[in-house]
């Protein structure tokens, strides 16, 4: 991948795949986990044979500070528990990149951690921003840990009505559905990826307080 004709068809197919998941209705989904302010539900994926994870809860700050905490930059390693490491492999312009990260261990390391290269793509959503993702192809291979794969994720983040005070807050809602491949019991897969996105809210509420 490097033509611009691939990558403006893997932007737009990206953009097209999010807004899909986005519109679904409220019965597509099940309810995974739910803690004081972040839900999170789940639905098979179309994708692989596991599943679609959709996240969301209020965040008190603008979209565009959000979204620089969210996508690849200098912010997001200082603040993602899951994220160890984190090395932007090719840019084509200021809103679009490939980069390779690697996750921690999970679950005691019954999920070892896990390698991802993925095509990372901003863009303009109504008022806010879209900022998606997907694994593609790269040769080279750190051999100590299995490379997983991201099926179309993102995150859109949207302003909202302030709740009393002045301080701007935003809607974040993302879409996971990571194939974190090997030998790992389906149970453990999803408690891990619920409670990762509960904590994900965690993490850049933190952040961005800071």
């Amino acid at each position: 991948m490097g033509s611009v004709s691939e990558v403006n068809g893997l932007k737009s197919s990206l953009e097209e795949t999010l807004i899909s998941y986005h519109n679904l209705g409220e019965n597509e989904w099940r309810l995974a986990k739910k803690a004081k302010d972040v839900t999170v539900w789940r639905k098979p994926s179309t994708e692989f044979s596991g599943f679609l994870y959709k996240a969301q809860g209020l965040v008190k700050e603008n979209p565009n500070r959000i979204v620089d905490y969210i996508r690849p930059g200098p912010y997001r390693l200082n603040w993602d528990s899951l994220m160890t490491s984190m090395d932007i492999v090719k840019t084509f312009d200021k809103v679009c990149c490939v980069m390779r990260y690697m996750t921690a261990g999970q679950l005691w390391n019954i999920i070892a951690p896990r390698e991802f290269v993925d095509f990372s793509y901003t863009t303009e959503f109504q008022d806010g921003l879209l900022s998606c993702g997907v694994s593609v192809s790269h040769d080279e291979h750190r051999h100590s840990c299995v490379r997983g794969f991201n099926h179309p994720c993102g995150w859109f983040c949207v302003p909202v009505e302030g709740g009393g005070d002045s301080a701007p807050q935003s809607l974040l809602t993302g879409y996971i559905q990571t194939d974190l491949r090997g030998m790992i019991p389906q149970s453990a897969v999803d408690t891990a990826m619920a409670s990762s996105l509960v904590n994900f809210y965690s993490d850049l509420r933190g952040a961005l307080k800071t």
